[in-house]
């Protein structure tokens, strides 16, 4: 699994299965689910530690171009789960719609992100949903509106569900003001976060009222290094692993800066990368 992930590191999958159709996706789940397989639904690997013992079960990766389409209409776009963020947000300044360029440089597909609701300093993607296609894990299928998909601070109530496609609600504006918008907010994650290196994006959640970075900063823990896991000289709420890394590597690090954090401060970092 190291290849599908962006930290690099992880044992092998029991099973990796790529569905080419929403029909092959539900004989999977339904195969699965009559053999008590656990299912791992695998988007671009972004935010994802697997350990080094591997992953029991089937992890399904909608890595096809039948789960990623991309459609809008008026100002409503239709995304695929396996759609990349980055590629709708471009769309979306294509269409001249607003509202996807505050997610700007955040990684992953539409599925993780809905799922995670993933955001920022400058908002969270739920606040644009409308509606979201979805299907348990007996291959059945669902539409629920935003109200009814329970989002929280980097949740939502669908963990037990697998995304389809989701529809966002935008609003017109112009292209070129959009794209500047968007160029703002790139340049300023680009300075601050380490995006060239290997990482998993935010490791912690931001306890409420506080930024979990600046808490392991104020530890002095930026530099700090297990192995080939290190806390980011850019970012201190980003762990960027070397070669040669592991996945206890990472585990370990982070053990680490949530105890010295909590030692410290008082405070427990609650973990925003999911660990397989």
């Amino acid at each position: 699994m190291a290849s599908y992930t962006w930290l690099k590191v992880g044992g092998p999958a029991q099973y990796f299965l790529t569905p080419r159709s929403v029909d092959e996706l539900k004989q999977i789940l339904h195969i699965c689910h009559e053999q008590g397989i656990a299912v791992h639904l695998l988007g671009s690997g972004s935010n994802l530690l697997v350990r080094d013992e591997g992953v029991s079960g089937a992890v399904i990766r909608l890595s096809d171009s039948a789960f990623a389409e991309v459609t809008v209409d008026g100002t409503s776009l239709r995304a695929g789960a396996g759609a990349l963020l980055s590629h709708v947000i471009a769309e979306a300044v294509r269409a001249g719609l607003a509202g996807f360029e505050n997610l700007a440089g955040i990684p992953g597909t539409i599925g993780g992100a809905i799922q995670g609701n993933a955001g920022g300093r400058h908002g969270e993607i739920s606040s644009l949903v409308s509606r979201a296609t979805l299907m348990n894990h007996q291959g059945e299928t669902v539409t629920r509106a935003k109200d009814d998909l329970a989002f929280s601070y980097r949740q939502s109530g669908i963990d037990d569900l697998l995304v389809l496609d989701v529809t966002f609600e935008l609003y017109k504006d112009d292209p070129d003001q959009i794209a500047d918008r968007l160029r703002k907010l790139w340049i300023t994650k680009k300075a601050s976060q380490p995006l060239s290196s290997q990482s998993a994006g935010c490791i912690f959640k931001n306890p409420r009222g506080l930024s979990a970075g600046e808490l392991i900063e104020q530890a002095g823990l930026k530099g700090t290094r297990i192995g080939g896991a290190e806390v980011s000289d850019r970012h201190a709420n980003f762990i960027v692993t070397h070669s040669g890394c592991t996945s206890a590597d990472v585990l370990r690090l982070m053990d680490l800066v949530r105890s010295k954090v909590s030692s410290q401060f008082g405070v427990p970092l609650e973990t925003e990368v999911k660990i397989w």
